[in-house]
């Protein structure tokens, strides 16, 4: 399981010092927690038993992914912020932190994947940009960036 595999790379970063390794799994494991939790509070209104509550409150794969994608949402955003006030000490840093957090991830896909997945979309749903993201990203779920999806939309549908 995804979680497991984290928690085994933590436990590797503390072995051998890697500080930034250490400070990015750390974060994502508190969020796969605090997700989990969650998930406990709104599965023990249902009056389960402490060992179902513990298997069901347990995140899946997809659901840890979906974590982990959003951590790197954040190091890409603060990546532009940072750059746009000139820091590049801490520029640096998200970087390191967001190489880090795109082990985790599949193989992105690049801009020429992308586009006949877009046309493709584009031809079904119309010129409607509400449809064409809703067929387009469940296909590529944890593949590709919103944002760049949504750039090849706009840009196609000039």
């Amino acid at each position: 399981m995804f979680k497991d595999q984290i928690q085994d790379d933590l436990k590797n970063a503390m072995k051998g010092g890697d500080a930034i390794t250490l400070s990015v799994l750390r974060m994502t494991l508190s969020a796969i927690n605090e997700k989990e939790k969650i998930k406990r509070y709104n599965f023990s209104k249902e009056g389960l038993s402490e060992e179902d509550l513990v298997l069901k409150s347990k995140l899946n794969d997809e659901e840890v992914m979906d974590i982990i994608f959003s951590e790197v949402k954040k190091r890409k955003d603060s990546i532009k912020e940072f750059e746009k006030g000139n820091r590049e000490d801490l520029v640096s840093k998200e970087k390191a932190e967001l190489d880090c957090l795109l082990k985790y991830l599949p193989q992105q896909m690049s801009e020429e994947e992308l586009r006949p997945i877009v046309q493709k979309a584009i031809d079904e749903s119309g010129k409607d940009f509400g449809k064409i993201m809703s067929v387009i990203m469940p296909q590529v779920k944890g593949k590709a960036d919103g944002s760049q999806i949504s750039a090849i939309v706009k840009e196609l549908l000039q």
